[in-house]
């Protein structure tokens, strides 16, 4: 079942003979449960199509579906209680409130949300990405290995449905990086959520289930690579 498609978005910077395709007529579905890696070269649209896929951003032309409801259809305060209660992100730079404890920052989405969190899921969540002696110390006195579990772990905080990751290795050492990746599958495969990864690394790419290339903003591959 499709958790996610969009059908001939396009999205243009700039205006007359300046315009540029960010985007120019993708057309996709995102399987519920399923891992996607988007990849290319810079600038070839990867960060902007994931961000029009989350709602972070709305494409120039084009429309984009989250389960039965098309996110044209959402003002902005309802977009972002969708990101907030259905969405997660990760992203390559942390975006940790460093004033925070890491336990803070893990519980912020829920307590933005007004809601209470789930501690026994939280701590099986902190204890499974191992940074359970790491909670109560600040992001500054923490490695990056140990701030991006930290921003996983927040990112799952409210259950998602689905994860989206940008370029969530791209700061990390290569044995850091292995290990933020194999969570990041392993953590969705049990919660049953849908993952979509942006990287230009090919060896993080084939580690998905199903691979986009893209190139001047357009799909020029689309393949499987690997079963779960």
């Amino acid at each position: 079942m499709d958790i996610l498609k969009c059908e001939h978005i396009t999205k243009l910077y700039g205006r007359g003979e300046g315009q540029i395709y960010a985007l120019n007529d993708i057309s996709l579905s995102i399987e519920q449960g399923s891992f996607t890696a988007i990849t290319g070269p810079s600038g070839s649209g990867k960060s902007t199509l994931l961000n029009m896929l989350s709602g972070l951003d709305r494409p120039t032309k084009g429309d984009i579906w989250f389960q039965e409801g098309k996110l044209s259809g959402y003002n902005d305060n309802q977009l972002s209680v969708l990101r907030r209660r259905r969405f997660g992100f990760v992203f390559q730079n942390y975006n940790l409130v460093k004033e925070l404890t890491g336990w803070e920052n893990v519980l912020l989405p829920v307590m933005l949300d007004g809601r209470k969190p789930d501690e026994a899921y939280l701590k099986r969540m902190v204890e499974a990405l191992g940074i359970g002696n790491r909670m109560d110390h600040l992001p500054g006195a923490m490695s990056g290995g140990q701030q991006q579990r930290v921003s996983i772990a927040r990112a799952l905080a409210n259950k998602p449905a689905i994860l989206f990751a940008d370029e969530p290795t791209g700061n990390l050492d290569g044995k850091s990086g292995r290990e933020v990746l194999s969570l990041l599958r392993s953590l969705s495969r049990e919660l049953g959520i849908t993952l979509i990864l942006v990287t230009h690394d090919l060896n993080v790419a084939e580690q998905a289930e199903r691979v986009l290339q893209l190139e001047d903003g357009r799909i020029a591959m689309d393949r499987g690579v690997k079963s779960a």
